[in-house]
């Protein structure tokens, strides 16, 4: 029972560290993009949206809307990449502005720069996440500590 303790926790710290992995990359992805100061003109190709249904009582249902955005770099290199979150104002057809860095433009964004938002956004999921994993290694020094003090006590 006392592995159960430890092997839970562990991997809830796995997907923690993932999480702020991925909050890290998306901050940095963006970050290069605005920061390259490159911009081509895009056409937007498709819009659809995926939905996803949570579990438990209230069947929470989560819609993201989706763009796939096709431009041509300085160079004459033709990409195309795909984006979530994007406006819902942003129909098929449409031409937008996007931000892509030299060496990775499939790494383009049609996200307008906003440096504050995005550190404050990225900021708080890492703290949140990172109150999360003190949580889950105090729990596990706790049911250590607590496993090991039943042991002295047993007869």
């Amino acid at each position: 029972m006392d592995v159960f303790f430890l092997i839970v926790p562990s991997i809830m710290i796995a997907g923690i560290l993932f999480a702020m992995y991925t909050v890290i990359s998306r901050s940095r992805r963006a970050t290069r993009a605005w920061g390259s100061g490159l911009t081509a003109e895009a056409r937007c190709l498709r819009t659809y949206t995926t939905t996803r249904t949570g579990g438990g009582e209230h069947r929470r249902v989560t819609t993201v809307l989706h763009h796939v955005y096709e431009f041509t770099t300085r160079e004459g290199r033709a990409v195309r990449f795909e984006e979530e979150n994007g406006p819902g104002t942003t129909l098929e057809g449409d031409i937008v502005t996007v931000f892509y860095p030299a060496d990775r433009p499939e790494q383009a964004t049609a996200h307008p720069p906003a440096h504050g938002r995005l550190f404050a956004e990225s900021g708080c999921l890492l703290v949140f996440l990172g109150v999360a994993l003190a949580f889950c290694v105090a729990f596990m020094i706790g049911a250590q500590t607590e496993a090991s003090g039943w042991s002295d006590v047993a007869p």
